[in-house]
């Protein structure tokens, strides 16, 4: 059985400052992924983030490279909108020392 790639060659590389170890790339190249596998890469791609790197800025940055490639239904592309509008929410502070 052949494995198909649905990135064409001229596919931009993995962008190593907002997604160091090409977990949402990967992500992106599987075809049968589910929601909550998604869900779940998307956490550990948020936890080993960089500090320095915006969480937004690094949101929009993926999926303008890679959503156009699978169209709006792919799952990672579901999930990395929720998390956008998350990052765009206020969010309430629980301590202030």
């Amino acid at each position: 059985m052949t494995e198909t790639n649905p990135f064409p060659l001229d596919f931009p590389a993995v962008d190593l400052a907002i997604d160091p170890e090409g977990m949402i790339l990967a992500a992106y190249r599987n075809e049968a992924m589910g929601i909550d596998e998604a869900r779940t890469i998307y956490l550990d791609w948020a936890f080993r983030l960089g500090p320095r790197v915006s969480t937004s800025t690094a949101i929009r940055r993926l999926l303008a490279l890679y959503a156009p490639q699978v169209g709006p239904g792919h799952p990672m592309t579901h999930v990395l909108r929720e998390g956008l509008k998350r990052t765009q929410q206020a969010v309430p502070r629980a301590w202030e020392g």
